[in-house]
């Protein structure tokens, strides 16, 4: 059931982030790397957990369909300018919606055409199309292929998992034709095409026989997504109490069966993050840790927006007044919004700071921390959860090297997810 929009003012975290005085102090912003385009704002699923649009936040229905040719195009110069500015010579793009299949073929093309000829050769860019699948045909993925457009797939697992949630307007699940479309991507000549699958957690389905459901379509990687919620509107399950903790319980029957592999399967970003902040490295996405947020979205009419999850807080909590025709991307960085996310511990309320497991969980993903008095001034509404599963993985880890001196640090060698925007992910 779709929920009501929830009109709430602006929250005081982070309206009253302080970003002249925190430039005044030395803090200089990261640029962005990462830019997800909305290039249609539409989507031809009903997902019921969709955050897009079963959210408070139903501005959806206000934006253009997809992005006109000359918003792409200023869209497009502005990334030129922003990556020429701070002499960024690699960027990755995103094409996102909605369901940004529903441009169509040619619009599709002509989007990828303007992006590289705009960018120029001087930037290695890295595009991606994040997509419910369905759409997925031979013809397209040979369209793909020519684009240099890797993709990412969403997928809930076997038939009576993905089903559940990832149906049509008609009531129709669409595992039959994800399956087809995933064979396709498996085979040989579009593998190199294939980025992730992302699966969002559902309590009710098994952990370890919904990632070996997984496997059976050879992913190079898997992003396990917890569910949107905040103290609010909890997610499914959720004791927000910490008296049980079944998430953490998911994901660790989840990490047992991925780790206790004889030989390494596929990457599960979540898991490879958590392991490399354990293990004094530097995660490759900005889901745990406190690596700054360096990702952008651009609407489908060329706002710019914070993340796209933010819309499970409040309408209008992704809006930042600006837009690809009179701001830069300069302009956003100084929003408090994403300021706020790239100043590390510094942009954390003052329990999380004072909490040992700060720079493993970074405080959890930031939608998740939202309350109406503090705004995003909060621990994550996963807190509990986050912290049993570190718990159990750091303790497996210690066990390992103690007994070794080798194990654990192996298993994040040599893993690379794509960079890009960690709330780019569900389609």
């Amino acid at each position: 059931m779709s929920r009501p929009p929830l009109l709430h003012a602006e929250p005081p975290w982070p309206r009253d982030a302080d970003v002249a005085a925190s430039r005044a102090a030395g803090w200089v912003p990261y640029p962005f790397h990462s830019f997800v385009l909305k290039v249609h704002s539409r989507c031809d699923l009903a997902c019921d957990y969709c955050y897009m649009y079963r959210s408070h936040d139903q501005s959806w229905r206000a934006q253009p369909r997809s992005m006109t040719p000359a918003t792409l195009a200023r869209t497009a110069e502005r990334i030129a300018a922003h990556l020429s500015a701070h002499g960024t010579t690699e960027a990755g793009v995103v094409l996102h919606g909605g369901e940004p299949l529903l441009v169509g073929d040619a619009e599709l093309a002509r989007t990828v055409r303007v992006l590289r000829e705009t960018l120029g050769e001087g930037i290695r860019l890295h595009l991606s199309l994040q997509t419910n699948g369905v759409r997925l045909t031979r013809q397209r993925l040979d369209l793909c292929g020519e684009l240099g457009l890797r993709i990412g797939v969403s997928t809930d697992g076997g038939r009576a998992a993905h089903d559940r949630h990832r149906r049509g307007a008609d009531g129709r699940g669409s595992h039959g034709r994800v399956r087809t479309a995933l064979r396709l991507l498996a085979e040989d000549t579009y593998r190199p095409l294939f980025a992730a699958l992302l699966c969002t957690i559902d309590l009710r389905n098994d952990p370890v026989r919904t990632y070996e459901d997984l496997l059976t379509h050879r992913p190079p990687a898997v992003d396990f997504l917890l569910p949107l919620g905040n103290w609010h509107t909890p997610p499914p399950g959720l004791d927000p109490a910490g008296r049980r903790t079944p998430y953490a319980d998911w994901l660790w029957a989840v990490f047992e069966r991925w780790y206790g592999a004889p030989a390494g399967e596929t990457r599960v970003r979540l898991l490879d993050d958590l392991l490399a902040l354990l293990l004094g490295a530097t995660p490759q996405t900005e889901s745990l840790g406190l690596s700054p947020v360096r990702y952008a979205v651009v609407e489908t009419d060329g706002s710019l927006a914070q993340d796209d999850a933010l819309r499970t807080a409040y309408a209008g909590a992704t809006r930042t007044g600006l837009d690809v025709r009179d701001h830069s991307f300069d302009d956003l960085l100084r929003h408090p919004g994403v300021a706020a996310r790239q100043w590390g511990a510094a942009g954390l309320c003052a329990r999380c700071r004072a909490c040992p497991l700060h720079r493993v969980c970074g405080g959890g993903h930031y939608a998740t921390r939202y309350r109406r008095d503090t705004g995003f001034a909060n621990p994550s509404v996963y807190c509990a959860e986050l912290t049993e599963l570190i718990g159990r993985v750091r303790h497996r880890l210690q066990t390992d090297l103690t007994a070794t001196g080798t194990s654990g640090a192996s298993r994040t060698s040599g893993t690379s997810g794509a960079s890009g925007a960690s709330g780019a992910g569900a389609a």
